[in-house]
C-alpha cells in the first residue's frame, strides 16, 4: 500500500477510536457539545444505546489498525478495503438517517482512502 494509503486508514483509524471514546466514555459531557441536534434530556437515557455504537466503531478501529499490521501486502490491501468499505456505508447511511456532516467526516475520507489503496 502507499504511504498516502497507510496515513489515510490511521487517520480514519483515529477518527474512530475518538467517536468510540466519545460514544462509550463522554456521552452525557462532551456529547451533547458534539451532537447539537439531539435534546440534551436524551443523553442520559440513550448512553447505552450509544455505548453500543461506539464499540462498534472501536471495531472498525481494530481492523483498520489490524490492516496496518499485516505483513502480506495483498492480504493488508483486502483487509483494508473491506474495513474502509464498511465505514463509508456507515458513513452514508448515518448521513442519510441522522445527520448530512457524518458524509464529509466518516464517508469522504472512507472513499478517498479506498481509492488511493486501489491507486498503490
Amino acid at each position: 500500500m502507499m504511504m498516502a494509503g497507510k496515513v489515510m486508514i490511521g487517520l480514519i483509524a483515529l477518527l474512530h477510536l475518538y467517536i468510540l471514546w466519545l460514544e462509550m466514555f463522554a456521552w452525557e459531557s462532551r456529547g451533547p457539545g458534539v451532537f447539537r441536534g439531539v435534546p440534551r434530556e436524551l443523553f442520559p437515557r440513550t448512553k447505552v444505546l450509544a455505548a453500543n455504537q461506539g464499540l462498534y466503531n472501536g471495531f472498525l478501529a481494530a481492523g483498520l489498525v489490524w490492516s496496518l499490521l499485516i505483513q502480506d501486502g495483498e492480504w493488508s490491501r483486502h483487509v483494508a478495503l473491506f474495513f474502509l468499505t464498511c465505514v463509508a456505508i456507515a458513513g452514508i447511511y448515518g448521513a442519510a438517517t441522522a445527520a448530512r456532516s457524518i458524509l464529509y467526516v466518516q464517508a469522504v475520507p472512507a472513499l478517498l482512502a479506498i481509492l488511493l489503496v486501489l491507486l498503490a
